[in-house]
Parts: C-alpha cells; structure tokens; sequence
C-alpha cells in the first residue's frame, strides 16, 4: 500500500465531472496498493480524462500506461479514476496549496462534483 500526493494533468476531454477542468494541473492524493491501467491499444483509442503530469515512479505510482489516471466513457458519463478526487476536495486537505488561495472555501476539485449535480438535474 502507498499513499502520496502528486499532480495531474486534465487534458481536453468530455467527461461529465472533468471536462470543465481541461487544462488544469491539480494536486491530489493517491492511495492504492495495486491497480492500474493497462491500455493495449494505442492512446488516442481511449477517452483519457487525466494523466499524472509527469513520467515513472513515483509521479506515475502505479505504471499505468501512458500516464492514464482517468478514463471516460465516449458520452463522457462514466468515468474510471485511480486518484482519490473526494480527498482533495478541502485545501486544509491539500499536501500543497497555493498561497494567494488560502481563502478558498474548496479546491477547484469540487467542480467535478457539481458537474455531476448539474449533469443529474438537467437529464431527470
């Protein structure tokens, strides 16, 4: 088991909770003691949702290919994320967290969340 805090990497993509995060390089913390993707394919096959921002270990702890962290599906509805999103969603939770943002009440994170609400209540 390893448990660490690392970085991120949202590229464009159309998940429900991230895409509106495309762009970002986020904090966030990791926590596993096996698992990772294994993506026969080549990348551009996959929807890729996030990627650990920099190559190896420790900041790819897992080895998934191509640095994947998350994965969509096509309509961008179910998402698949190693990285645990609900422990970053405080900046007193945060390893690291920038200065001129102290006054945050939550960390960007929390846009996925409301992605989701939003996603729901529009298609009841």
């Amino acid at each position: 088991f390893e448990s660490g805090f690392l970085s991120l990497t949202i590229p464009q993509n159309s998940s429900v909770m991230l895409g509106s995060l495309s762009g970002n390089q986020l904090g966030i913390w990791v926590a596993h003691g096996e698992g990772r993707f294994e993506l026969p394919r080549p990348l551009t096959d996959y929807h890729v949702a996030a990627t650990y921002s920099y190559h190896g270990y420790p900041a790819n702890p897992n080895g998934s290919d191509g640095d994947v962290a998350a994965l969509c599906s096509a309509d961008g509805r179910h998402l698949v994320m190693m990285p645990h999103l609900e422990r970053a969603i405080f900046p007193w939770q945060m390893a690291v967290y920038p200065d001129h943002r102290q006054n945050d009440d939550v960390t960007p994170w929390m846009e996925a969340f409301v992605n989701a609400r939003v996603w729901c209540e529009q298609h009841r």
